[in-house]
């Protein structure tokens, strides 16, 4: 999900020849076991700057209500009614030439090697920009840290005979997934819901947790870090709704305190929320929760949290939409 460790992905996965492909991997968090003291090592890692949200002094704790207290249906009727809205919401056409920006507030808790309560460190600024159809390298960059390039091999360009007009392509690049999505793709995935949890649960298989969570996990890194047009975003919250054990949490805070119901999932031992305006039923962030008591801390303890703040197409790493 977006609750995870900030990895500095500079470059694609590498190919069969073992040199690294050039399409922008996109970046992704997790909760990390830390061999240095917990607080030290967040810094360090998530290149974190105290910035003008408070910081939650010890294990922040939400309160996780009981997986019987709300059901299956409920959680469908949520869902239809935020991919109605969903699907009516207006959005730009992104060009293949362009890249996908997405500004957030997010924070991830640490825990040192040797167990015991997790930290957690301020929330903080993290903008990324992803390469449209996959083809120029893309940009990371966290509040205090240092801009890191993501797919740094740079793009080339393809010859398919002689006089041909040059394309452009990547180096040993793999083909977009949903794991390793491009907007592009995301942008042609099915919009019938079945077809598309069929495709989720094809590309997720073997990737560890069981086939229901995967398919909550990969919907939910989907709606965290790309820009699905209309009729995609919908499809992806019908198809959430057929997944068994879906709940609905009645209130949920997102990385900036904004309030709003959430859809969440429970799963070895953390449940995982997405969290949605109450009137708009607009995608806010997401956040994960202890749903037991264990080393790292009561239940309810929160492992991470995110806030989407903006979301917008732009021509190059590094520009700002406009106001």
């Amino acid at each position: 999900m977006l609750l995870r460790q900030t990895l500095l992905a500079d470059a694609a996965p590498a190919g069969p020849s073992g040199r690294r492909t050039a399409r922008a991997t996109r970046p992704r968090r997790r909760l990390v076991r830390l061999a240095v003291p917990a607080v030290a090592c967040a810094l360090a890692v998530g290149g974190v700057m105290v910035v003008e949200l408070p910081e939650t002094p010890g294990p922040a704790t939400t309160a996780v209500p009981d997986d019987g207290a709300t059901n299956a249906p409920e959680a469908t009727r949520l869902l239809d009614r935020i991919a109605l809205a969903a699907a009516e919401s207006e959005q730009p056409a992104v060009r293949a030439d362009q890249f996908v920006y997405i500004e957030s507030k997010v924070a991830y808790a640490a825990q040192s090697a040797g167990g015991g309560p997790v930290t957690m460190p301020p929330v903080h600024r993290r903008q990324v920009w992803l390469s449209a159809d996959g083809s120029r390298p893309g940009l990371l960059r966290e509040a205090g840290g240092p801009d890191t390039p993501l797919g740094t091999d740079g793009p080339v360009e393809t010859l398919d005979g002689p006089g041909a007009t040059p394309r452009p392509g990547t180096l040993n690049a793999s083909e977009p997934s949903i794991s390793n999505p491009t907007h592009a793709y995301v942008a042609a995935l099915p919009t019938d819901p079945d077809t598309l949890m069929e495709l989720i649960r094809d590309e997720t298989r073997g990737e560890g947790q069981d086939p229901d969570q995967r398919a909550f996990t990969a919907i939910g890194e989907l709606l965290a870090e790309t820009w699905a047009p209309p009729k995609v975003g919908a499809a992806l919250y019908r198809a959430a709704a057929k997944i068994p054990g879906v709940t609905v949490v009645h209130a949920a805070d997102d990385a900036t305190g904004r309030e709003g119901v959430a859809v969440a999932r429970t799963a070895h031992g953390e449940q995982t929320q997405w969290i949605f305006d109450r009137a708009t039923y607009t995608f806010l962030g997401e956040r994960t929760v202890l749903a037991e008591a264990g080393d790292a801390g009561p239940a309810g303890t929160v492992m991470g949290t995110s806030a989407v703040l903006t979301t917008a197409a732009v021509d190059r790493t590094g520009e700002l939409p406009a106001a």
